[in-house]
């Protein structure tokens, strides 16, 4: 994979020390203490907690919301769900790109705190992904957000959720969903693909990492047949979703799940934008932000959900 690695990316590479997930508590208390002591703050964007009722005999949920100073009735609202394998993560750790979204995007975002694998397998991450979509449905007049434009995004294990998100949505006839924008998703359980195989570099998400990351999610569920709810890649009928935009890196062992993923929701009749960065592995526009690849896949991303939400 070395010599494939595109140039801005290869140096910051040699910096990044293995993934290592044998001690889940230690990584997810230091991304929690990085995330807090590098949180942006922006004078034109205010930032609130919320605490709201979780799925039926669960806890509550926490939401981060971020909003205009100034905002307008009727925005368009944003349901951000963060990555990390499904065992690690936060909301804090996407604050500046949520700020973004709102600046650029003009939108109120909602980035949802859910449950972790593996204490919390499936369903509870996706259901507490759920029960914030219904709450900031039925709260949109108090978020001055315009409940028929509300878009659902997230990336690795935050797009596996998303891209759950709206299967679920759809069949249980719940909130309507404007656009989905599920990012390099986490959604093929099964780890059948060339790039599946291919990614072995420890110091990014590969092969082993992911099938840790599965077996943690799915639990016991993962012993009969998995829900296409838990990995979305196993969905057969993907009509009736709403509009997509992707993403994924070349060297990313989602390419070829999410090229296929692709494919098969624009054959289902779902409009679909989909771009592959050379030479990149998974979520190299977090973890080296400063390349150029980087500032134009988050660029080219932001503006496409500033465009679906403007087209309503």
């Amino acid at each position: 994979m070395e010599n494939r690695i595109d140039d801005d990316l290869k140096s910051a590479l040699s910096a990044i020390p293995s993934l290592n997930l044998d001690n889940l508590e230690q990584l997810r208390k230091a991304s929690y203490e990085l995330a807090l002591s590098t949180l942006p703050v922006h004078d034109t964007v205010s930032v609130s907690e919320q605490w709201i009722q979780g799925p039926e005999g669960a806890p509550d949920v926490r939401l981060r919301v971020y909003k205009p100073i100034e905002a307008y009735t009727s925005m368009p609202g944003v349901l951000w769900i963060h990555g990390g394998g499904f065992m690690l993560g936060n909301p804090e750790m996407n604050e500046g790109l949520c700020q973004r979204f709102v600046t650029e995007a003009n939108c109120i975002v909602v980035s949802v705190d859910y449950r972790l694998a593996p204490e919390h397998p499936f369903p509870a991450p996706l259901e507490d992904c759920y029960a914030a979509l219904t709450w900031f449905h039925e709260h949109a007049d108090d978020l001055s957000v315009d409940r028929s434009r509300i878009a659902i995004a997230g990336a690795s294990a935050g797009g596996g959720l998303t891209a759950g998100l709206a299967l679920l949505a759809r069949d249980r006839q719940g909130p309507p969903i404007t656009f989905q924008m599920p990012l390099y998703p986490m959604i093929d359980d099964r780890n059948i693909t060339p790039s599946s195989h291919e990614i072995t570099d420890p110091r990014v998400w590969n092969r082993e990492s992911n099938l840790k990351g599965w077996a943690a999610y799915l639990g016991t569920n993962g012993r009969g047949d998995v829900s296409q709810y838990a990995a979305p890649s196993r969905a057969t009928d993907l009509s009736n979703l709403p509009p997509a935009y992707t993403c994924v890196g070349e060297l990313d062992p989602f390419r070829d799940e999410t090229i296929d993923f692709v494919t098969r929701l624009m054959r289902a009749g779902v409009s679909c934008e989909f771009h592959v960065y050379p030479g990149c592995f998974h979520g190299f526009e977090s973890m080296v932000p400063q390349a150029e690849v980087s500032q134009r896949a988050i660029s080219e991303y932001v503006q496409a959900l500033k465009r679906a939400l403007k087209g309503k």
